[in-house]
């Protein structure tokens, strides 16, 4: 009950930072901007205060890890499988025209109108 209940919060707390950017709309734009940062970093803080939270930020820290262990291809890899996935893209189209103008004649021919 306490967890939904700082969700509530949370979002309130979100709800009146964007408010609060269009309430503001005679002030600065720093203001307006500031007022929707602060209904956005309360409500961070206070979801991080919620088993969810915290579930989702070790959720992050464990997938920048696992993100550091990937081996990204080099840019010959990445250019060489472009143009294989363009090549393939050209191919496959040229077969469904092909494969379509078939149809389209097959069609023609069954109803009389070649």
């Amino acid at each position: 009950m306490v967890e939904k209940l700082k969700l509530t919060a949370a979002m309130m707390l979100l709800v009146a930072g964007v408010v609060g950017y269009y309430v503001l709309a005679q002030d600065p734009e720093l203001w307006r901007v500031l007022a929707l940062l602060a209904g956005a970093a309360l409500a961070v803080a206070v979801v991080m205060q919620t088993s969810a939270g915290r579930s989702g930020w070790m959720f992050v820290k464990e997938a920048r890890v696992e993100l550091s262990k990937v081996i990204w291809p080099t840019r010959k890899e990445t250019v060489q499988t472009t143009l294989v996935v363009i090549l393939l893209v050209i191919v496959i189209a040229l077969f469904l025209w092909i494969v379509d103008l078939g149809l389209i004649k097959g069609v023609s021919m069954l109803t009389g109108r070649s």
